[in-house]
């Protein structure tokens, strides 16, 4: 990608998307029904099994804008809520038309206009209107807490089929957040109360699909009858894994056709067992980084975030803790490379070790007042510096390198533990900034920007937090930030990274490890139509939030897809 969206008239993006790649045209398939048992396989060959993300529990609410809700987690209210534009993620700057047909940049950037899709209905029937569109961004406006994308939107206005989003600042990237906020009818959210406290058991989505049975054990999607594309899956059954070995014995085993975590052993277990269905595509999206508190002790003093930049072994962490699927992050400002080497030019220089600096760090630490207690560890003032990094113990990739982690800053003098948690427990905790390190994956997009933007961000650290888990207030970052999302080429863009980048090297808000995979291994004996690397057409992560809140690569995927 060499260059994105910049201020233009009108665009068409049915004409672009068709172009690139042919999308959505002449997709059918007959209904059938679906139970929630193990042998959902056997009783419809139509039913598409997918698993996205390994649960300990889950609770009928589809709200798509709760992050840490198990079928938001899983992928499913990305098939039900649908976003205004759609991107691939995989080659971008590609886009797709969805309930926007059109949008201009306006104001410098600090407007957006976009024409609503007529002929959409919501799943009960009555039709989607801009009121709804404008609704749904007045709802982002006035509600902090489901922001998730931390939008700050100043005025939404309509005029016939046109709904015109306006912001204090230049947007223009950030498009990817702006136009892919999950759109919710406002007859059923406006009488919701509060919509971060709004359980939303019976969603009504302008989606392909719509809530068909929910067990404990798993939950159908059935086809929305007034969808406005055609659908070839006529249903698609989620079942419950509470972690990654069972949903890859489960993948091994033939009944998953979709899934997306990390998997050990993909080609020799998985691949070479049946070479002509079995496939995987682990496209690196964005960077894994240790998440330090900044407001805790001993994560929030810099000398020791230094520490444990130097004590990790980033080599040893994707080639044990990621099975070789994923690549230690060199560049000490986290860029993510390859996918993002039109970015890379002024910050070449800035580069961590790909080798564990034990004895580095203890100098680190010593010279900044840090010293060995008499227990072994290092302390300052009579505190220990003692830390505890957590992880789902599900997400097997994140526990081994949880505790490759841990043994680490020991070596180092560090008083370190790994405390392995239910994905429920790590994602509430993460969010409401009840921890001291853990590992995440940034926000993958169009630019750095989204990346940056996830990490960094101050309006994402609400009391539920998409993002900026740090807890980072920075207002020199903030504005540098909204700067850049004001660069509408890529030599500006790269420009204005350079202070952000090199803020990230020195001060360690967020330390980077590895690259973040686009987790995608799938089984093509009943399905055919799937992305890959040679058409890459979205990533191929069962993901319903990649874009925004209730959207991702599962929806534009999944019409792609038709029984074999």
């Amino acid at each position: 990608m060499r260059s994105l969206f910049k201020p233009r008239a009108l665009v068409t993006l049915a004409a672009a998307s068709i172009a690139s790649c042919g999308l959505l045209v002449g997709l059918g398939g007959a209904t059938a029904p679906v139970g929630a048992s193990s042998s959902v396989r056997a009783s419809s060959s139509t039913t598409l099994i997918m698993e996205s993300s390994p649960e300990n529990t889950i609770t009928q609410d589809f709200n798509p804008y709760v992050a840490t809700g198990a079928p938001y987690q899983m992928g499913a209210t990305g098939l039900i809520y649908e976003p205004l534009i759609e991107f691939d993620l995989a080659a971008p700057p590609k886009f797709y038309p969805w309930l926007a047909t059109g949008y201009r940049w306006a104001n410098g950037g600090k407007s957006i206009v976009f024409t609503i899709r007529k002929g959409v209905k919501w799943s009960d029937g009555t039709a989607l209107t801009p009121a709804d569109v404008a609704f749904t961004y007045n709802l982002m406006k006035s509600n902090a807490s489901i922001n998730t994308a931390g939008l700050a939107i100043k005025n939404v206005s309509t005029l016939g089929d046109n709904v015109t989003v306006s912001f204090a600042s230049s947007q223009y990237t950030n498009l990817q957040q702006v136009a892919g906020v999950g759109i919710v009818p406002k007859s059923v959210w406006s009488a919701a109360g509060n919509p971060a406290e709004f359980t939303d058991a019976t969603p009504v989505g302008t989606g392909p699909y719509m809530l068909g049975s929910f067990t404990p054990q798993g939950f159908t999607l059935v086809k929305n009858p007034h969808y406005w594309q055609k659908v070839s899956v006529p249903s698609v059954y989620f079942p419950v894994y509470t972690s990654n070995p069972a949903a890859a014995a489960a993948l091994f085993a033939g009944q998953i056709d979709w899934t997306g975590n990390f998997i050990a052993g993909l080609q020799k277990d998985f691949v070479d067992k049946s070479p002509a269905y079995h496939h995987f595509w682990e496209a690196a999206g964005s960077s894994n980084a240790l998440f330090p508190n900044l407001h805790t002790w001993p994560t929030n003093h810099v000398a020791v975030r230094e520490a444990i930049s130097l004590a990790v072994n980033r080599t040893v962490i994707a080639a044990e803790g990621e099975d070789g699927l994923e690549n230690p992050v060199l560049n000490a400002t986290g860029l993510t490379l390859p996918t993002f080497a039109a970015w890379s030019g002024p910050v070449k220089n800035l580069t961590n070790a790909a080798t564990a600096r034990a004895s580095e760090a203890r100098k680190v630490l010593k010279a900044a007042g840090f010293k060995i207690g008499k227990n072994g560890w290092f302390e300052r003032g009579g505190k220990t510096v003692s830390i505890t990094l957590i992880s789902p113990s599900s997400y097997t990739d994140y526990a081994e390198v949880g505790s490759i982690v841990a043994g680490e800053l020991r070596s180092a003098g560090i008083d370190a533990n790994f405390q392995g948690l239910t994905v429920s427990a790590w994602s509430n905790d993460i969010a409401d900034g009840d921890f001291q390190l853990s590992e995440h994956w940034a926000n993958n997009g169009l630019t750095p920007y989204n990346m940056y933007d996830g990490w960094l961000n101050s309006a994402l650290a609400t009391k539920t937090a998409t993002g900026d888990y740090e807890r980072l207030h920075a207002t020199a970052i903030n504005a540098d930030l909204a700067k850049l999302a004001g660069a509408s080429t890529t030599a500006k863009q790269t420009a204005d990274l350079v202070p952000i980048e090199k803020y990230v090297a020195a001060n360690l808000p967020v330390i980077p490890v590895t690259t973040a995979s686009e987790w995608f291994e799938y089984n093509s004996q009943r399905f055919v139509g799937w992305p890959t690397k040679q058409n890459p057409y979205e990533t191929g992560q069962p993901s319903g939030t990649n874009n925004g809140p209730g959207s991702g690569t599962d929806l534009v995927v999944i019409l792609h897809l038709r029984p074999r």
